[in-house]
């Protein structure tokens, strides 16, 4: 008897049962993750754009304009480091057990370690004057080849385009060599033009650059046309040196969306994620405040051709690890709260509003509108009738799984005064609750984040998958440096049954 078949054979059912799992995550069971990210934010920092994620010996750093570093292990939970001399638009790269840090108008820093500290080895030397593409430091972006020559890519300034040139191995402050211009703004481009619209047909900004080399070819992203548009977007072009020639991609632009939470995604990084998938970092463009702006991360994938893609999403995805196969990286789960507030016949309630300020603003799925209670009103609370639309249609109950929130705190403003026994809270703490209900009487408590002590102006959260038709939100207890806005309230989920048609609808008071 061969003993040797039964290990053969539990070894493969173990295997069946690992990939099994890995194919077919369970919500509540695997962890998610959502865009925007819900980054930590600190007194003087937050992770606002412009972002350079690097991997060291299995962690994280994040590198964001907003200054601090954010760590991880995981690429899901993130805690946050105060760093001296993290400029604006900041970019680390290794180079010989160093690590260099370069951004906006500043000098080139360097460190032992991804924490600092970073000490200035000067400013950029032999530089070219600006026919040569140079007018300072700015959006710069050092890459190192696998025969360890180190090249700085930036942009010029407006229509420019991207620049390429080969740094000194002894000196990363220093140009090493001719500069070369790699491409400039393309009018035939149309989502590389200026305005909402790209309306402006001869004016753009290129900037952002990236490059990133895969299976031998070079990949060399970039941004247009700003961040004070909503189609503000990436592109990428391609080449077989990391000099060029680079040729524009057929596929692009690689990141746009204009509509939605998650708009004007571009000028990012892309890192190895702890799964062995490449993962895209890249920058979210708010409406509302005017060049307010998060953090977004999605995965990259390459066709049988080699051209790359990303979507860009903004419902719950699977965490790296999750699955095996980042194509099958949704997990299904939709937001179920938009415009709920405005449905002809919708019972939803609300404690209070300003005017210009409706409760219907917190579900309409854009970051140009916030809700605003009135300054009185010191237990905000939002319910949200799920179904049904109109006084006709039958009741559609819906299993419910994660939340988003987004508060509106880059906004200026006066405070208003504490409740009575209300503790203070540092910025961008904000505790909250949320209950469900299928008969708008009596409501259980899904969610209780009541002591939260974590600071984060975007929050997002899994709840225990329970089945609803009624979701109530109370804030009870937030910042009072400035008034309370919530720019979006979605709660994510699945339909679940119908209640039968001749069944009659409760009708709540």
């Amino acid at each position: 008897m061969n003993r040797t078949l039964p290990l053969v054979l539990f070894i493969m059912v173990i295997l069946a049962i690992s990939i099994a799992l890995a194919e077919d995550p369970v919500i509540g069971k695997i962890a998610r993750y959502c865009n925007p990210l819900p980054m930590i934010t600190a007194l003087g920092s937050s992770a606002s754009g412009d972002v350079t994620v690097i991997r060291e010996q299995g962690k994280y750093y994040m590198y964001c304009t907003g200054g601090g570093v954010w760590i991880s292990d995981d690429m899901l939970s993130w805690s946050f480091q105060r760093v001296d001399n993290v400029p604006v638009a900041p970019h680390v790269a290794k180079y010989n057990g160093s690590f260099y840090m370069c951004g906006n108008d500043g000098p080139v820093f360097k460190a032992d370690n991804p924490l600092g500290p970073f000490v200035s080895i000067g400013e950029w030397k032999n530089t070219p004057d600006v026919k040569g593409g140079w007018n300072g430091p700015f959006d710069v972006d050092i890459f190192i080849d696998d025969d360890n020559i180190p090249y700085l890519y930036y942009p010029g300034r407006g229509v420019s385009g991207i620049y390429v040139v080969q740094l000194d191995p002894n000196d990363l402050s220093r140009f090493a060599g001719p500069v070369k211009h790699l491409f400039g703004f393309n009018s035939d481009h149309v989502w590389e033009r200026y305005g909402e619209m790209n309306e402006y047909t001869d004016v753009a900004w290129i900037e952002g650059p990236w490059l990133q080399k895969h299976n031998g070819i070079y990949y060399l992203q970039y941004s247009a046309s700003g961040t004070q548009w909503k189609t503000y977007a990436e592109g990428y072009y391609t080449a077989k040196s990391p000099m060029g020639p680079f040729t524009y991609a057929p596929n692009n632009p690689l990141l746009r969306r204009t509509d939605g939470i998650v708009t004007g995604p571009a000028h990012g990084s892309i890192v190895e994620g702890p799964d062995g998938n490449l993962w895209q970092f890249y920058t979210i463009v708010l409406s509302n405040p005017p060049g307010g702006r998060r953090i977004g991360m999605d995965r990259v994938t390459f066709d049988k051709d080699g051209n790359m893609s990303v979507k860009v999403t903004d419902t719950p995805q699977w965490a790296p690890n999750a699955v095996s196969d980042p194509m099958k990286g949704n997990s299904g789960s939709i937001p179920v709260t938009i415009n709920k507030i405005r449905a002809m016949n919708a019972l939803s309630k609300f404690s209070s509003q300003q005017s210009g300020r409706d409760a219907a603003y917190a579900v309409d799925n854009s970051s140009g509108t916030w809700w605003e209670p009135v300054p009185e009103d010191t237990l905000p609370t939002l319910m949200i009738e799920l179904s049904p639309a109109t006084r006709f249609d039958v009741v559609q109950l819906f299993n419910i799984d994660a939340v988003r929130l987004m508060f509106n705190s880059g906004r200026r403003g006066f405070g208003r005064p504490l409740a009575a026994g209300t503790a203070q809270l540092s910025p961008d703490i904000y505790q909250y609750k949320i209950e469900v209900s299928i008969d708008g009487e009596t409501y259980l408590t899904a969610l209780d984040q009541t002591k939260n002590i974590i600071s984060r102006n975007t929050i997002f959260e899994e709840i225990p998958p329970v089945k609803c038709r009624f979701v109530r939100l109370t804030i009870t207890n937030w910042p009072r440096t400035t008034p309370l806005g919530i720019l979006e309230f979605t709660i994510f989920g699945r339909p679940a049954e119908s209640l039968p048609a001749d069944q009659p609808i409760p009708i709540v008071q």
